[in-house]
């Protein structure tokens, strides 16, 4: 068996992530970490080392583009694929919600299961 591709979900929402991880473990061959903590986030991503990062945008006290700034910094982390969750982006404002973020990728919320492991399987697949 293939070793489990390890998948870090920071959010300030516990039951998001809680769900989110029972769901992803359930449907493929992963190893789930959240971090409900904003503060704690980049220690937690390099600790665990994941394979990919999902990242809240807007969490209490601490930008979403901040922490995956620092993430990027790490030379173990840098190449990570990371991709946000926020619930600020609508289509029309999807252009306008990237430059704010530095981002090219997002996931508008709320974001199912599904739409979670379709974009793990496009990055990591």
């Amino acid at each position: 068996m293939a070793d489990k591709k390890k998948i870090l979900l920071i959010d300030d929402e516990i039951g998001f992530t809680n769900m989110m991880k029972l769901y992803l473990e359930k449907a493929g061959n992963y190893e789930v970490r959240t971090e409900n903590m904003p503060f704690q986030a980049v220690s937690a991503a390099l600790e665990f080392k994941p394979d990919m990062i999902f990242l809240d945008v807007i969490m209490p006290g601490l930008d979403g583009g901040d922490i995956a700034g620092a993430i990027k910094q790490d030379k173990d982390l840098k190449n990570v694929p990371l991709v946000f969750l926020t619930a600020i982006a609508q289509d029309s404002s999807a252009d306008k919600i990237r430059g704010l973020i530095g981002c090219r990728e997002f996931l508008p919320k709320p974001v199912s299961g599904e739409q979670i492991l379709e974009c793990i399987k496009k990055h990591l697949d």
